[in-house]
C-alpha cells in the first residue's frame, strides 16, 4: 500500500464528518437567515422579537461592559451550591432506600410524594421559612436536583444483575465490599443519568430562584430586562441558560466517557 492510498481513508473520514457537520448546521443556519429577514420585511415586530443580529448586538454590549460575566458567576454559584447540597440528599436516601428493605419502607414513600409537590409553587412557603436571601434560591434547586438523582439511583441499585451479585457472593466478600465492588459500580451509569436530569432541573429552578427579590443573576437580568422591554437581553439570558444547560450535560457525559469505559456494551466514538 503506497503513502497516497493509506491517506485516502483519513480523508474520507474528515469529509464525511464535514458532511454531516454542514448537514446539521444546513437548518439551523437557514431559520436564523429566515429569521433575519423576515424581521427585516417587517414580518415580524422587533417589540416582539428582535431579529439576531440585534441579539448578538445585546450579547456583546452585555459582554463587553462585564454585565453578564457578573450575573453569570453569581448564577453558577447559586446553582453549585444547590446542586451539591441536592445530589448529596438524593444520594444518601437512595442508598439507604436501595441498601435496605427497611430504608426503603421509612424512606421510599415520604419521598415518593414530596417528589409529586411541584416544587416551583413551593416558593410563598420557602420565602417564610428561609425569607428572600440567597437561601431559598439554593433550597429550590437543591429540592428539583435531589429526586432524580434519588430516583434513577435507587432503580440502578435495585436492577444490578442478581446472578452476578450471587457470583461474587461465592468469594468470600463481605457486605461492605460487595457493595463498593459490585453494586455501586453496576448502579453507576443510573446516577449519572440521574444527574444529567438533575443538571437540567437545577436550571430550570435557579430561573424561578432568581426572581426572589433577587438583585444579581441571569434570571435577575431577564427580569429587569422585562420591565424595560428589551426582549433582545432577555433572549440573551434564556440563550445563556440554554448552553450552560449543554455545556453541564456535555461535562457528564464526559465523565460516562471515562467512568463507564469498562462497560462491554459502552460505545465509543
Amino acid at each position: 500500500m503506497t503513502a497516497a492510498t493509506a491517506k485516502k481513508p483519513g480523508r474520507s473520514s474528515r469529509a464525511a464528518t464535514l458532511a454531516v457537520g454542514l448537514r446539521r448546521c444546513a437548518v439551523p443556519l437557514a431559520l436564523l437567515a429566515l429569521w433575519q429577514i423576515s424581521v427585516g420585511l417587517g414580518w415580524i415586530s422587533t417589540r416582539s422579537i428582535p431579529s439576531p443580529t440585534q441579539i448578538l448586538l445585546a450579547f456583546w454590549e452585555l459582554t463587553a461592559s462585564g454585565e453578564l460575566a457578573v450575573h453569570l458567576l453569581v448564577s453558577l454559584g447559586r446553582v453549585s451550591a444547590g446542586l451539591a447540597i441536592g445530589v448529596s440528599v438524593g444520594t444518601v436516601c437512595a442508598l439507604v432506600a436501595g441498601l435496605s428493605k427497611r430504608g426503603e419502607d421509612a424512606l421510599d414513600a415520604l419521598l415518593q410524594m414530596l417528589r409529586t409537590l411541584p416544587h416551583l409553587a413551593l416558593v410563598p412557603l420557602f420565602i417564610l421559612w428561609f425569607g428572600i436571601g440567597e437561601a431559598p434560591k439554593i433550597a429550590l434547586v437543591a429540592l428539583g436536583s435531589a429526586f432524580p438523582i434519588y430516583l434513577n439511583l435507587f432503580a440502578g441499585i435495585r436492577t444490578v444483575d442478581a446472578k452476578v451479585v450471587e457470583a461474587v457472593s461465592t468469594l468470600g466478600l463481605t457486605r461492605r465490599e460487595l457493595i463498593a465492588l459490585v453494586i455501586l459500580p453496576g448502579a453507576l451509569p443510573s446516577f449519572l443519568t440521574g444527574l444529567r436530569y438533575a443538571l437540567g432541573v437545577a436550571w430550570l429552578s435557579l430561573v424561578v430562584g432568581e426572581q426572589i427579590n433577587a438583585s444579581s443573576g441571569i434570571g435577575y437580568l431577564a427580569m429587569t430586562a422585562r420591565d424595560f422591554l428589551r426582549t433582545d437581553v432577555i433572549i440573551v439570558a434564556l440563550i445563556v441558560y440554554a448552553i450552560l444547560g449543554l455545556l453541564a450535560d456535555l461535562i457528564v457525559r464526559a465523565i460516562e466517557r471515562s467512568a463507564l469505559a469498562w462497560r462491554p456494551a459502552f460505545i465509543k466514538e
